[in-house]
């Protein structure tokens, strides 16, 4: 179809004391004319035209910044926003993480479905709880060390081939490395208060490795190359199971 005009930004009335504005689906196609809002604390500008991260320096109230399916190429110009707790650049260009070490507030960062090949850059955001980078081309689970913050990791859909340097993340509760090219259970055994782990559609052919994540209640290794189910009689606190058998070849 035919590519979608942007909206002239005359045409949409903002209310200088807004504390949430929603332009979802507006055509923005520049992010302009947004420092009347002396008081916002949410900016959502979800599925807009949307090029360049800019002209957001005078958003000193901002909270939450939502910047899903756009068009942007790279994180810039958001070292203003000191305060921002939650920033969303899902399903976008980009192709690096940067421009993010003056964000020492952020709480959950997701970016979802871009073209990211390495994480990197991250070292600052030691308040960070969430971190959602599922469908990249992340090859290796790295650089997260100072992360020990946070509770989720989301790294599905990657051509992830290791469990490694995780051992800082003492605090994580809940792990997604689903459909990636795991072949191995390991790299675990500090994430002694993981409770949900999400494991399936890899490569892996045993159940170990688990030994010290005794609080699991939920463990998803369907879709793998598993024969036998083992080593879990632990996980007492275990209450979803999830595993499947490839052409009946488990053995009880």
């Amino acid at each position: 179809g035919e590519a979608e005009t942007p909206v002239d930004m005359e045409t949409i009335s903002l209310d200088p004391e807004a504390e949430d504005v929603d332009l979802n689906h507006f055509r923005i196609g520049k992010i302009e004319g947004f420092e009347v809002l002396r008081k916002v604390k949410t900016l959502c500008l979800r599925q807009n035209l949307v090029k360049r991260i800019e002209n957001l320096e005078q958003l000193q109230t901002l909270r939450e910044l939502d910047l899903y399916d756009n068009q942007i190429r790279k994180i810039e110009n958001l070292e203003a926003l000191a305060e921002l707790e939650v920033l969303d650049i899902s399903f976008n260009v980009l192709r690096q993480i940067e421009g993010l070490d003056q964000l020492t507030q952020l709480k959950k960062l997701f970016l979802v479905n871009n073209k990211i090949s390495k994480i990197e850059n991250l070292s600052n955001l030691q308040q960070l709880q969430m971190l959602e980078l599922g469908s990249n081309r992340i090859r290796a689970i790295e650089n997260i060390d100072t992360l020990t913050n946070l509770d989720s990791l989301f790294l599905g859909k990657n051509k992830i081939t290791k469990l490694q340097n995780l051992d800082a993340l003492t605090n994580l509760s809940v792990l997604s490395i689903q459909s990636n090219r795991l072949t191995k259970i390991e790299g675990l055994q500090s994430l002694v208060n993981l409770r949900e782990l999400y494991l399936s559609h890899n490569g892996i052919e045993v159940i170990e490795g688990l030994e010290n994540n005794n609080k699991l209640t939920m463990l998803d290794i369907a879709a793998n190359r598993i024969k036998k189910i083992e080593n879990i009689s632990h996980l007492t606190e275990l209450q979803e199971f999830w595993v499947s058998a490839q052409k009946n070849e488990m053995v009880p």
